[in-house]
């Protein structure tokens, strides 16, 4: 055979069908007409129920990342949202403690210095949010334990309070947490001033009580303390900023054959249930320990 007449073309490797413009038009043809029927007759209602029937797990997985991720979006906005809200009630909560501490001690001061050296504001130290983690297991002491230690700038001695008044001072610090000595613990005294009267006194605590008290003692028998006088923080020990409220005198009793009188107060800080307290930073240097007394 001639090499002229062999054909050079390489054979198809599929088999050739109709072309893709006739399956095209083949196919759009077979799609309108189950349209129009299934438009004039519904034939297709039942298929289309069992379809959607059998597909619905798969359709409820796949949406599942969608939803999941979501729903983290939602938690972590309104964890963030939390968090902001938090912070500003602490911030709201160190103001209106500020202003309520200066209120009784700018009074008495106004009508005792006007004269003299004007009206003035006093500013008190800077002041941190805390949180009480719990109170100490020692029934012969009344302290607790607050979530900020050396590591945040706390330092022994320094005033605690909360909203309401004064509920003690750091006796302990650690690393990470910081130690509170109540007012009402009985190794614990402070100075205070009687802003009716203007006298200076020492408030003791007194444990004995389930709610917890605070006594003046050695007063005159002749005293002008009397019942639902406020007490605040005199200042005169270098720790306590002046003007803080302390607490309210209960009781004024004489004593018997002592020639003093018996002044029983109670504190104005909540001394229980309380969550978030304020950590003052002591007028001078808060190393030593303030006016805790020893056993």
């Amino acid at each position: 055979m001639p090499l002229g007449t062999v054909d050079r073309t390489p054979p198809p490797f599929f088999k050739q069908g109709p072309s893709a413009l006739s399956k095209l038009l083949v196919l759009s043809a077979l799609a309108v007409l189950l349209m129009v029927v299934d438009a004039r007759r519904q034939w297709a209602a039942p298929l289309r129920t069992s379809i959607a029937v059998v597909l619905y797990p798969v359709q409820w997985l796949a949406l599942q990342p969608g939803h999941a991720v979501a729903w983290t979006g939602q938690y972590l906005g309104s964890l963030t949202r939390a968090q902001a809200e938090a912070a500003e009630a602490r911030s709201e909560l160190v103001r209106q403690a500020q202003r309520a501490g200066l209120v009784e001690h700018l009074a008495q001061e106004n009508r005792e210095l006007r004269t003299l050296l004007g009206m003035r504001e006093r500013l008190t130290g800077h002041a941190r949010g805390a949180e009480i983690l719990y109170e100490t297991p020692d029934p012969y002491s009344r302290k607790v334990v607050i979530d900020q230690g050396q590591s945040h700038g706390i330092q022994p001695g320094s005033p605690v309070m909360d909203g309401y008044g004064v509920m003690g001072q750091v006796t302990r610090v650690y690393p990470a947490t910081a130690e509170v000595t109540l007012l009402t613990d009985r190794h614990q005294a402070i100075p205070v001033i009687n802003t009716r009267t203007g006298q200076r006194s020492l408030a003791y605590g007194v444990s004995g009580s389930a709610e917890g008290r605070l006594e003046l003692r050695f007063e005159s028998v002749n005293t002008e303390a009397e019942p639902g006088d406020i007490l605040t923080t005199s200042g005169v020990d270098g720790i306590y900023p002046p003007g803080l409220p302390v607490a309210r005198v209960l009781t004024v009793s004489a004593i018997d054959g002592s020639g003093f009188s018996r002044i029983e107060c109670a504190p104005l800080a909540r001394m229980h249930n309380t969550l978030h307290v304020l950590v003052i930073d002591p007028v001078t240097d808060g190393r030593r320990p303030g006016l805790e007394r020893q056993p």
